[in-house]
């Protein structure tokens, strides 16, 4: 499911892809054993060992859990949609590097405003399996440090909501993209960043995805800064959903109405 909350203070969304790359086990035969091209026994004069060396084993280990992320991602590659100029200043999404931008992502989702609805409090691990678990994953799902005049201060994740779980319980269309945002610092809180950052990513999907007609949200109805965030973004509100974590605002921004609201 995607995270279960999408808003501008806090937001929950278990992560949307596939587990993280875990390393290969076992690259060639077992010590010992030997290969015979036709047919033998291990005597035969064509056996050879193919056993690789343990330094080549283990750096093949090493590689394949690299903290490398998705290049290819489902939704148009972000990494290279560059900056935008929105109301508050230049904004741009950089997708996570989960070695450089953990210790930031880890503080924010342990304030207790954050926690309420995310639910990553506690060790960076929590945080850094959330991460992981997008990064490595299939592309459906790009998590994101919003730079506002280059400096980190919120985070986003944006995902291909028509091929997460989410699709489920909407009448989903191919390529709806759905967003999650939380705002890092208490101080940017409660004066309109929000809002205005949010029609500016809605925006900069609709230009940078052709295919997708909408963006989709889906804050907690508990959460009513975040509601009220997207409805002054730009998002209109068409349902009440019943989903597995909670009661939710289905939020949909149209590229027919992006000119309107």
């Amino acid at each position: 499911m995607p995270p279960t909350d999408a808003g501008t203070d806090a937001g929950r969304v278990p992560a949307a892809g596939t587990e993280p790359t875990t390393a290969l086990n076992d690259t060639g035969p077992q010590p010992g054993a030997h290969t015979d091209a036709s047919g033998g026994g291990a005597d035969s004069e064509d056996t050879l060992d193919l056993r690789l060396p343990d330094q080549f084993v283990a750096l093949f280990a090493q590689t394949s859990r690299m903290d490398t992320p998705v290049t290819d991602d489902l939704l148009g590659g972000i990494g290279d949609w560059g900056p935008t100029v929105t109301s508050v200043g230049a904004f741009q999404l950089a997708p996570v590097r989960v070695d450089r931008d953990l210790p930031v992502i880890h503080r924010w989702m342990n304030d207790p405003a954050v926690a309420e609805f995310w639910h990553l409090a506690g060790t960076p691990s929590v945080t850094e399996a959330h991460l992981c678990a997008q990064v490595h994953g299939d592309g459906r799902s790009v998590p994101c440090l919003g730079l506002l005049d280059g400096a980190p201060m919120s985070y986003w994740e944006i995902y291909r909501a028509d091929l997460d779980p989410l699709a489920r319980h909407y009448a989903a269309r191919p390529h709806d993209t759905g967003v999650h945002l939380l705002i890092g610092s208490v101080g940017d809180r409660g004066r309109g960043l929000g809002s205005a950052l949010l029609r500016a990513v809605a925006d900069l999907v609709l230009d940078k995805r052709p295919a997708c007609a909408r963006v989709i949200a889906e804050p907690d109805l508990r959460n009513a800064p975040s509601v009220a965030a997207f409805l002054n973004a730009g998002f209109r509100f068409s349902a009440e959903l019943e989903l597995p974590a909670k009661r939710a605002a289905l939020m949909i921004r149209d590229r027919s109405l992006r000119h309107l609201l």
